[in-house]
């Protein structure tokens, strides 16, 4: 997946992978995540994280998500991107979408049809359906089939 430098419009590799044991200290500490993905962990979330190809270490955005088998489903817990990388003057955009490409990818694998599920902050709702083309649910947003494909090709 590519993720873009926005001060050059250089696109990077990058690579999303479970978060190890030893990354929970560094995203707590580092000052650039405000959730405590220690306890998406501990509450049963796999947690992974994006970061560049070549430097693994610094973390770039972290995603929890939750396989719900019975519904044929990939719930997507949380999504966080560290606040170097949000707004303005963010130094790397795409992440958001790769972490959600990610997901979408994984749906597939599993023969879902690419269904994902996130229950987002009210005012992410929009965001959500205009730039990742997820559809209300009831409470919940749901992308699926071709929506998700759409994510994958956009963004992995």
């Amino acid at each position: 997946m590519k993720i873009l430098h926005t001060a050059t419009g250089e696109y990077k590799d990058a690579e999303v992978v479970p978060v190890a044991e030893k990354d929970y200290d560094y995203i707590k500490n580092c000052g650039r995540f405000v959730f405590d993905w220690r306890t998406e962990n501990r509450l049963g979330f796999e947690v992974y994280k994006i970061a560049l190809k070549e430097y693994e270490d610094h973390i770039l955005g972290l995603l929890s998500l939750r396989d719900i088998q019975q519904e044929l489903r990939i719930h997507v817990n949380l999504v966080e991107v560290s606040s170097d990388n949000i707004g303005a003057g963010k130094i790397y955009d795409r992440i958001a979408g790769s972490l959600l490409g990610f997901a979408s990818q994984m749906a597939f694998e599993k023969s879902y049809d690419g269904f994902v599920s996130l229950i987002p902050k009210t005012d992410l709702i929009d965001h959500y359906c205009q730039k990742y083309g997820f559809s209300r649910v009831g409470k919940s947003l749901a992308v699926e089939g071709a929506g998700s494909l759409a994510i994958i090709q956009n963004y992995l």
